[in-house]
């Protein structure tokens, strides 16, 4: 079934990591979303071209060589098509290519110009190379994960790349798009993981402000500072978590590890206290494996559940009844998400390989016949 995007076209420069993600979604989604591959089928980064790339799925794959006159003329015709555009490269690339807002927006006045950088297109650092974990860490999220008296941990590349970075990237294409939808003109959209992850963490921000929130690491209600809020290791060397904020939460939490009535688990906020219930829980989570935890505390009020990976996570009979992970082309992978109740999306197509659609695609342009084949020959495309 069609998506909530349905009769969208998006145009993607290919790139790794948090643009991909933004394309992905937008394809989830309903979006028409055509990729523009280099004509030598690489796609940057390490990771090698295949169709079990989950950030590639649902595309259309062009191959245009970018590096002449006649595929910057192609790529500039395919983006005046379009109502929105993904580019991901380094602030000034797309200008010096004659791919810049100036161009494509004399072209399309309508179309949202969405630019995914760390740094973002301003500032001093905007000029130089970083990865995620540089770009939470002058967030001042990084300075935040991690346990008491260890050192800081970047939890993998979820907080910059993809939810401060291409998630976010999604969220203003689709709020430009709206926008212009209502009547509005197109617009650039200058999308920095700096600038995204600084907004994932508000509520830390305001948690600081009042005066709940310490910038120690590893102390705090929500940062394994908490006894009820922290990962346990089980007997089998699994493990598994524990939310028990609210007083009824841990209440419940108490009744059924045997705790109700030790009084030394009474004073819950009792922050000096921590470290002590912390140990305790420790060693009391080590006396029964993780599936006897999940048989005593799986659909309770405590707050809990087994930490899984990946693979676990496919398995889990709570993923597989709301098909949280669906196989595409033979890849695992997470369903798209959120779920609309009228507009309901069909699964994700596998990744294509560089150029798959390049004749599609450029059918819809009006080029076929002699006029196509004189771009293959010439290298203009590829596919």
């Amino acid at each position: 079934m069609p998506g909530p995007l349905e009769g969208i076209r998006i145009v993607e420069f290919a790139g790794i990591g948090p643009g991909p993600f933004c394309g992905m979604m937008l394809a989830d989604h309903g979006a028409e979303v055509i990729r523009i591959d280099r004509a030598s089928g690489s796609r940057g980064g390490s990771q090698p071209v295949t169709t079990k790339d989950v950030l590639a799925r649902g595309r259309k794959s062009i191959a245009i060589n970018l590096k002449t006159a006649e595929g910057v003329a192609l790529a500039r015709r395919l983006c005046a098509s379009a109502d929105g555009i993904v580019e991901g490269f380094r602030p000034g690339v797309m200008e010096r290519l004659g791919l810049g807002p100036e161009e494509l927006l004399a072209d399309n006045p309508k179309l949202v110009y969405g630019r995914m950088t760390g740094w973002g297109q301003t500032g001093p650092y905007a000029a130089y190379a970083g990865h995620d974990i540089n770009y939470i860490a002058l967030a001042g999220a990084l300075a935040h994960f991690g346990r008491a008296g260890g050192k800081p941990t970047p939890p993998i590349n979820m907080v910059g790349d993809f939810g401060g970075g291409g998630m976010m990237l999604a969220f203003g294409m689709v709020a430009a798009l709206l926008n212009v939808a209502r009547g509005g003109q197109g617009q650039v959209i200058d999308a920095a993981m700096t600038d995204g992850t600084a907004v994932l963490m508000s509520m830390m921000h305001g948690m600081r402000a009042m005066g709940v929130w310490s910038e120690d690491l590893g102390v705090n209600l929500l940062d394994t500072g908490a006894h009820f809020y922290d990962t346990y290791e089980t007997a089998d060397g699994k493990y598994v978590s524990i939310g028990s904020i609210e007083p009824q939460f841990y209440a419940e939490l108490r009744r059924l590890a045997g705790l109700a009535d030790d009084p030394e688990f009474d004073a819950q906020h009792d922050r000096k206290a921590w470290p002590a219930l912390k140990d305790r829980l420790a060693a009391l989570f080590r006396t029964k494996t993780r599936a006897e935890w999940d048989a005593l505390m799986e659909h309770t009020d405590v707050c809990y559940a087994p930490v899984l990976t990946m693979s676990e996570a496919y398995e889990h009979p709570h993923n597989r009844a709301r098909g949280t992970f669906v196989d595409v082309g033979g890849a695992m992978q997470p369903a798209p998400s959120p779920r609309f109740s009228g507009t309901a999306t069909a699964a994700p197509r596998p990744a294509p390989m560089p150029g798959d659609q390049t004749d599609d695609i450029l059918r819809t342009l009006g080029i076929d016949g002699d006029e196509a084949a004189a771009l293959k020959a010439a290298g203009t495309v590829a596919g």
